[in-house]
C-alpha cells in the first residue's frame, strides 16, 4: 500500500559551508518505516542549496568553496543587489548554480547513496542563518 511521509527540519549553519543532514534524512526515513520509494528534499531559501556530495575526504569541500570564492567573489563590483552585504547576491548566484532540490531514492529502507555520497545543506551567506529543509518520502 502506498504511503507519504513529510516534514519540515530546521537547520543552524555554521555560516558559509557544508553541513551535513544525511543522518537526519536517514532518521526521518527510518522512522517512516517505508521500505521502497523515493525521498525529495527541498530547500525553502535562495542563498543556501543541497547537493551530494563526497563524504570521505573534506578537502573535496573545501575545494568547492575555494571555486565558488573565485567564481562569484563577495564583494565584486558587478552587483548592485547587496542589501543583506557584501555575500548577498553572490549567494543567491551560488545556489542558482547548484540545487535546492534533491531525490533519492528508498531501497530496503535506506537511501540509495554511493559508498562516498552524503548529503550536504551548502550554505553561502557568510554568516550562520536557521534554514527549513522540507523532506517528503513516498512509498511501500
Amino acid at each position: 500500500m502506498l504511503r507519504q511521509d513529510i516534514q519540515q527540519f530546521h537547520v543552524v549553519t555554521n555560516g558559509r559551508g557544508f553541513q551535513d543532514i544525511t543522518e537526519l534524512v536517514a532518521a526521518f526515513i527510518h522512522e517512516s518505516m517505508i521500505q521502497t520509494g523515493l525521498v525529495t528534499l527541498h530547500l525553502r531559501h535562495t542563498s543556501a542549496s543541497l547537493l551530494i556530495q563526497e563524504n570521505a575526504d573534506p578537502e573535496v569541500r573545501r575545494d568547492f568553496e575555494r571555486f565558488f570564492n573565485r567564481l562569484v567573489p563577495d564583494g565584486d563590483a558587478l552587483f548592485h543587489h547587496t542589501a543583506e552585504g557584501d555575500d548577498d547576491m553572490p549567494a543567491h548566484i551560488r545556489t542558482a548554480l547548484t540545487a535546492v532540490n534533491l531525490s533519492i531514492p528508498v531501497m530496503h529502507g535506506q537511501m540509495v547513496l554511493g559508498t562516498w555520497q552524503g548529503i550536504y545543506l551548502y550554505e553561502h551567506r557568510a554568516v550562520p542563518h536557521k534554514r527549513q529543509i522540507v523532506v517528503h518520502l513516498i512509498g511501500e
